[in-house]
Parts: structure tokens; C-alpha cells; sequence
């Protein structure tokens, strides 16, 4: 009698389940620091894109800040323009072939942080321009300079404004990591990979991999849609309503 779907993933469950957690881990560690490390040189790379020279800045000032604006222009088109899965080994072979004797995990880190930063500096420099001039203005009046302004005025409200897409970005990359098996990191689905190829049961096989695959995007989900509400609550409405009701 031919044995069905539910006995054959059960099988490979019971037989894999040490290498399915393990690979879940990996992926999880690759995904968090990759992406903590993306946010990071995606704020970066969008404050230096949203930073104004005017005519009267010094000469000095201009090439500088100049420099840095074409840096960061040819770095988020060619990661933004490129699939990571190519990243992945244009980073990892080119940098052996260079003499750098580099992990598959460590590039895995770094493929990704790349990937995030480029992805993240265009969010960060829309999130500066959702902002209302008049309160960069209002900075200045007061006589702060560019940086203290931007710092304490403009990006506590652009970042606000960007939390939602960094969220959507943490859940992208959690199911990419997938792609990065082409460099050999035993992420979840290079593990998948291995146990279909074991038993010749692919279907089975990537049907585990896909569950643990939604399970962990619902869970972060929740997880990260319920510290986003404690965390942000719009207190000016909470004001507001309470003066509202001592009024009455």
C-alpha cells in the first residue's frame, strides 16, 4: 500500500526536525542582523541624500556632500537594480576570488544589510520629505543648526511615518534568506533542499518549509504590529480627549 501525504511529512519531520530548527535559526539570525544592520546604513545613506548644499556652503562642502550624494546614488541603484540572489554570489565568490576567506554566513549578513540599506535610504529619504518644511524652517529660526534640527524635529516624525516599512522589510527579508542558499548557508531552505533530495518527497518536503516559513512571518507579524501600537500611541489625541472631558 503506498504510503500518503500526511505519513511522508511526518517521516521527514520526525527524521529532520533537528536540521528544520536549526535551519529556522539560521535564518532568523541572518534575517534580524541583517536587517538591524540594513536600518542602520539605510538611515545613513537617506540623511546624506536628504541633506541640502546651497550656493552659499563652501566650496569644500559642496565636493564633499557631493561625493557622498553620487556614493550613495550608484549604491542604492545597483542594490535596488540587481535580484539578491545574484548579490549574493557576485559578493561571496568575488570576495574569495579577492583572498577574503568569508563564511557563508557572514556574507549572508552582509548581502543582506546591503540589500536592506538600499531599500531603506529611499523610505528614510521620503519619510525626511513627508515632513513639513516649515518645521526644518522653524528649527533654523530658532537658531538650531541643520543636524540638531533634523535630529530632534524633523526624523522623530519622519520615523514614525517609516515604521510600518520597516516592518514590511523585516517580513521581506525573513522569506529572502531563501535565496541566499546558492552561497551553501544551511538556512531553512537550503535544509528543505537537502531532506527532499534525501527521500525524493519534494512535495512533502516544501510543504514543512512553506509552514514554518508562515508561522514565523505571523508570529513577527503580531509581535511587531503590537510593540508598534504600545510603542507609538498618538498621546496628543489621549490629550485631547481628556481635556475634552474635563470640559464637560
Amino acid at each position: 500500500m503506498e504510503k500518503g501525504l500526511l505519513y511522508w511529512i511526518g517521516y521527514i519531520l520526525e527524521q529532520y526536525w533537528p536540521y528544520f530548527i536549526k535551519g529556522m535559526f539560521v535564518t532568523l539570525w541572518i534575517s534580524i542582523l541583517g536587517t538591524l544592520l540594513g536600518y542602520v546604513l539605510g538611515f545613513l545613506t537617506g540623511l546624506v541624500q536628504s541633506t541640502p548644499v546651497s550656493q552659499e556652503d563652501s566650496r569644500k562642502k559642496k565636493v564633499v556632500y557631493g561625493t557622498l550624494k553620487l556614493i550613495c546614488k550608484v549604491f542604492v541603484a545597483v542594490f535596488r537594480g540587481t535580484p539578491m540572489m545574484v548579490q549574493a554570489m557576485v559578493i561571496y565568490y568575488g570576495l574569495k576570488t579577492s583572498g577574503v576567506d568569508i563564511s557563508p554566513f557572514t556574507a549572508s549578513i552582509l548581502v543582506l544589510m546591503l540589500n536592506t540599506g538600499a531599500y531603506m535610504a529611499e523610505t528614510v529619504r521620503g519619510g525626511i520629505i513627508s515632513v513639513d518644511k516649515g518645521q526644518l524652517e522653524g528649527g533654523f529660526a530658532m537658531g538650531m543648526s541643520h543636524s540638531l534640527t533634523m535630529f530632534t524635529v524633523v526624523l522623530p516624525q519622519a520615523f514614525r511615518n517609516i515604521i510600518p516599512e520597516m516592518v514590511n522589510m523585516f517580513l521581506t527579508n525573513l522569506k529572502m534568506t531563501s535565496e541566499l542558499n546558492v552561497i551553501g548557508v544551511a538556512e531553512l531552505y537550503f535544509t528543505t533542499k537537502t531532506a527532499a533530495g534525501t527521500y525524493y518527497r519534494y512535495f512533502e518536503a516544501y510543504i514543512i518549509c512553506a509552514l514554518i516559513y508562515f508561522i514565523l512571518c505571523t508570529f513577527f507579524t503580531n509581535l511587531l504590529s503590537y510593540v508598534e501600537k504600545k510603542t507609538f500611541v498618538n498621546k496628543d489625541y489621549e490629550l485631547a480627549v481628556e481635556y475634552m472631558d474635563n470640559a464637560e
